[in-house]
């Protein structure tokens, strides 16, 4: 076990919460276009990063929140319910059955064989690349970089203070790190909120940004009752139709490779390892060592899966925020478990959450980027057949605001270039069946 304190770990249970709390609004905001309340989505949300989090923490003692995944939500919403014309109850009878069989991917340890099938370089890459897609989601939050039209994105201007409050909550948080500050992310947060605080009452206009709000930092009371009215509402059977599976193989394959990917990455910033058994090896893995408790990770990713469906909301999925917590020095199942805890307070106090905003985390999400590099050091880039499909998968995680995108690439770069320049042994059987069910991926997402 890593060595760490309980302050410690406490600490970075809460830095991790704020991380990933906005979860708790974007995600009715975006599902309740499909339909839903979104109160009841709300409350879904609560529940299920609360009993799937903890579940990571208490059975699988890894540093990683569980909430519903960002991307699975806007298929859900927009491809499913929306392109297809399918009802919400339908779907979420497609996330049920989604995770069902990510169960049963699990249970056979099938997850566990892909990921020791990845090879090294595209692990290092994919760590790296984790990294750069949490800076970008930063600096969107902060309003740092923004859309262009001319040039599809560029640095905002200057004159906003938006965007010069966050340049000073992330000077701050970066000095506070560097000189190795206990709580220094917390601390990052809290200083950014205070100095948000003025933008829209007087100095600027946030309506642009906050929801129509003009003020940054607002306070909307306290107290809202929770909606359960969403818990069972799927739709078991007419989900289970034929024209469905492509929707099901989706929410699958999706979440399969973006908690494997979310697992490495948080693996190699943490160096949170642990050596694998030869008898336990699959066929042509590449891994003598996987990402620690590996398989209880994946059975929790696979049932926050399932019960999402039965509560009323999209797939459920380990977070890329979760190394805001690994940076702040988390190591244990501890930091998992108090994240957990601080989501359950929200199925009545959701309002509150409009106090800290998303420019006040955003410091915070683009520091971890810069500790999750460190492992791009061990590509050998003068080695082309490594680093190409390396760097592929690297650059096309925050070039594509894709996870699985990144991976999907890296793996059918790395088959094609090992093949055609004689490698054909550095391509195990299994990943050959990978690449199979990558392009399947790539063509039934057009």
């Amino acid at each position: 076990m890593p060595t760490t304190s309980r302050r410690t770990e406490i600490l970075a249970g809460v830095s991790t919460f704020l991380a990933t709390m906005y979860i708790i609004v974007v995600n009715p905001s975006i599902l309740s276009q499909a339909g839903l309340p979104f109160s009841g989505v709300l409350t879904a949300t609560v529940l299920l990063s609360f009993f799937c989090s903890l579940m990571m923490g208490i059975y699988a003692r890894n540093p990683i929140v569980v909430a519903p995944g960002m991307g699975l939500n806007a298929f859900f919403t927009f491809t499913a319910v929306k392109g297809m014309g399918i009802s919400p109850q339908v779907a979420l009878g497609a996330v049920f059955w989604a995770g069902v069989l990510f169960l049963l991917l699990s249970v056979g340890r099938i997850r566990t064989a892909i990921v020791g099938l990845i090879p090294e370089p595209l692990r290092y890459a994919v760590s790296a690349g984790i990294g750069l897609f949490i800076t970008l989601i930063g600096f969107e939050n902060a309003h740092f970089i923004v859309g262009n039209p001319a040039t599809l994105i560029s640095l905002a201007s200057f004159h906003d203070p938006i965007v010069l409050t966050f340049v000073g909550g992330l000077c701050l948080t970066a000095v506070l790190v560097v000189r190795q500050v206990p709580g220094a992310i917390i601390i990052g947060i809290v200083l950014t909120t205070l100095a948000a605080w003025p933008i829209g009452r007087w100095w600027g206009d946030a309506s642009a940004v906050n929801f129509g709000q003009r003020e940054l930092v607002t306070y909307k009371g306290i107290w809202a009752a929770p909606d359960f009215s969403l818990i069972g509402q799927l739709d078991f059977v007419n989900s289970l139709q034929w024209s469905l599976w492509p929707v099901i193989f989706a929410f699958v394959f999706t979440d399969l490779f973006d908690s494997i990917a979310t697992f490495v990455g948080v693996a190699e910033a943490g160096n949170l390892y642990e050596d694998v058994p030869a008898d336990q090896h699959p066929s042509g893995a590449t891994l003598t060592r996987q990402p620690r408790n590996l398989n209880q990770s994946l059975l929790t990713d696979a049932v926050a899966t399932t019960v999402a469906g039965l509560l009323g909301t999209s797939p459920g999925t380990s977070y890329i925020e979760s190394a805001v917590g690994i940076a702040q020095g988390g190591r244990t199942g501890l930091v998992a478990i108090v994240a957990g805890c601080l989501f359950l307070p929200f199925l009545f106090l959701s309002p509150l959450l409009s106090v800290v905003p998303a420019i006040a985390t955003a410091p915070a999400l683009v520091l971890v980027g810069a500790f999750m590099m460190q492992p791009v050091t061990r590509i050998q880039w003068d080695q082309l057949d490594d680093a190409l499909p390396a760097f592929l998968a690297l650059v096309l995680i925050p070039f594509s605001y894709s996870i699985t995108q990144g991976i999907i690439w890296g793996f059918l770069s790395w088959t094609v270039i090992k093949v055609a320049v004689g490698k054909r042994r550095e391509v195990p059987t299994g990943l050959w069946i990978i690449d199979l069910f990558c392009v399947l991926a790539l063509w039934s997402g057009h």
